[in-house]
């Protein structure tokens, strides 16, 4: 169900026999209309998307998907046909796509498997068995290797303790295991670093890192960066920021995917797509506080046509 942080809410008095018809309408004949594809879908909540999918396969006989994808084409398909996938099987085919062809996009990796709730890790775990018949993990084993591999995997079993509870004695003991594995010795023992940073609670850790900073002077980021490189240290920075704030975390993606050479158009579709029942307002927030402008503002000057315009209606009114 749509959060009340997310940006888009379940529509009152929706009808998806109606939505279906005319999104038929808007793909039939010579040319297509574009802004009816992007009102209905943007309009409507993932939940209500999938009743309109099965109202329109129950009258044309074709899924909704097979149609968006032979009347859209580009950065616009794509995000339409997201906007229409239930949120663990987007999760899901974004790790394929982030794992096929040649090279493994890890950003995308560390993307998903840092800010994901152990419940989304599952239902995506879910989601690629039903349509791999394979194990996520089993996949991963093959796809990533070394500390960096041992760290994803950690992640990606969603074994993190969610109790809501904070050990005080636990959070001292637990920075001084990663200040002894880390700064204070000849070389770093990153199993310490991947253990206590994929398995302890959210709140467990923030005090945790509270704690670190007295013991050695240092941020945890501070003392990984110095102390790790490589896809390591960018996987284990990347929880420390989500411990401390996933919109944050989040907000800071989108800002690298719109800056310098070209626009990172598949992350903007990812965060805007699968945050935005969940979250979206928290990191517009986020944003606006750490680069003074506004998302909205941003996306739409990196971004242009229908595909802007669908990320604009995500990102909801102009703030």
């Amino acid at each position: 169900a749509s959060s009340a942080r997310g940006s888009i809410k379940e529509k009152p008095g929706f009808n998806a026999g109606e939505d279906a018809a005319a999104l038929r309408k808007a793909m039939e004949g010579i040319g297509t209309t574009e802004k009816t594809l992007i009102d209905i879908l943007t309009g409507r909540s993932n939940a209500q998307r999938q009743l309109i999918c099965k109202a329109y396969q129950d009258v044309t006989g074709r899924t909704l998907v097979d149609d968006l994808e032979g009347d859209t084409h580009g950065d616009f398909e794509d995000i339409l046909v997201a906007l229409v996938t239930p949120p663990a099987q987007f999760d899901c085919d974004e790790y394929i796509r982030a794992t096929k062809g040649a090279g493994t996009t890890d950003r995308t990796l560390i993307e998903i498997f840092a800010s994901r709730s152990n419940k989304q890790i599952k239902a995506l775990s879910d989601a690629y068995l039903a349509k791999t018949g394979n194990s996520l993990i089993d996949s991963l084993k093959s796809e990533v290797s070394g500390d960096y591999g041992k760290a994803l995997i950690a992640l990606a079993e969603g074994k993190r303790d969610e109790s809501a509870n904070v050990d005080m004695a636990k959070a001292k003991a637990d920075a001084k295991v990663l200040y002894e594995a880390g700064e204070k010795k000849w070389g770093t023992d990153e199993s310490k670093f991947i253990d206590i940073l994929s398995h302890r609670s959210i709140p467990q850790l923030r005090q945790m890192l509270v704690e670190y900073k007295s013991l050695s002077g240092k941020t945890l980021q501070e003392s990984i960066e110095s102390e790790m490189s490589g896809k390591l240290e960018d996987l284990l920075v990347a929880v420390v920021k989500c411990v401390k704030s996933v919109p944050a975390y989040l907000a800071e993606r989108l800002n690298k995917g719109m800056k310098g050479m070209g626009t990172n158009e598949s992350t903007l579709t990812r965060i805007l797509v699968s945050r935005s029942e969940i979250d979206l307002l928290d990191v517009k927030a986020e944003y606006k506080k750490m680069y003074g402008c506004s998302l909205y503002s941003a996306v739409e000057a990196e971004t242009s046509g229908d595909y802007g315009q669908t990320l604009l209606k995500i990102c909801g009114e102009k703030d």
